[in-house]
């Protein structure tokens, strides 16, 4: 005889976890890489090699003249934070970018516009932020806002995709959190800000950009259309029923 499912919140959750693979193969693997990283430099490397390829993989001013590319791509194999101290600010950060970000709502992108687009919206994200970002950092340092030890700061992570596609997925949620919502995305970077004249620090600029990029997402035509999962078109005849809320 079987066993009759687990029925309510305990329920949706076993469901979600048995579908996950399933429902974000892609997004499953980057979660293992990011862990696995993690696990390499904090247990495998000494501390002196472990800064030594954050510092290579940092996306700060001096790195994007010498080895863009490196920089960019090397920068989302690892991610700012802890996954033990959860008391820290630092854990605060990876249970929302990390945890929100990556595990939840990229894992959503990718279910709903398939993974190349899901792979844009995150790459492109962390991408367009860090650039932009850099831009207001040399503006900054004209200026004198910022010190000239910026130029070689440590700055890397997920955060930039990750808050690009917590943005993105606004339009997901119920209408009345959205607002709110919202709100959240803009307002967590805000919470350890550092203002140097009329700028917050340069981390806290590349995560508001990068939301501010989610938000304008949503209005792009491609992202507009669900991926069809079958062939079939919406609406046609053992065609799956619409998506109306994260799932």
């Amino acid at each position: 005889m079987n066993r009759p499912s687990p029925t309510g919140l305990p329920g949706d959750a076993l469901r979600a976890l048995r579908e996950y693979p399933r429902r974000a193969p892609l997004t499953l693997v980057y979660v293992c890489v990011l862990l696995a990283g993690h696990a390499w430099l904090g247990c495998v490397l000494s501390a002196e090699r472990a800064a030594g390829v954050l510092g290579y993989a940092s996306t700060n001013l001096d790195n994007l003249r010498d080895h863009p590319l490196s920089a960019l791509a090397g920068s989302v194999l690892f991610f700012d934070g802890t996954l033990t101290d959860v008391a820290s600010p630092g854990f605060v950060g990876t249970f929302i970018t990390l945890g929100l970000g990556v595990c939840c709502f990229l894992a959503r992108a990718e279910y709903r516009w398939g993974k190349r687009r899901a792979v844009a919206v995150f790459l492109g994200g962390h991408v367009a932020a860090t650039l932009l970002t850099a831009a207001v950092i040399v503006v900054a340092l004209r200026y004198g806002w910022y010190p000239a030890a910026v130029r070689e700061s440590l700055d890397f992570g997920i955060s930039y995709g990750a808050q690009t596609v917590l943005a993105a997925g606004t339009p997901a949620l119920p209408r009345r959190g959205r607002p709110l919502w919202a709100v959240f995305v803009l307002a967590w970077p805000l919470g350890g800000a550092e203002w140097s004249g009329p700028l917050p620090d340069f981390t806290t600029v590349g995560h508001l950009t990068a939301a501010l990029i989610g938000f304008a997402l949503p209005a792009v035509p491609a992202l507009r259309r669900r991926r069809v999962r079958g062939g079939r078109p919406p609406g046609a005849p053992g065609s799956p029923a619409p998506e109306h809320c994260a799932g």
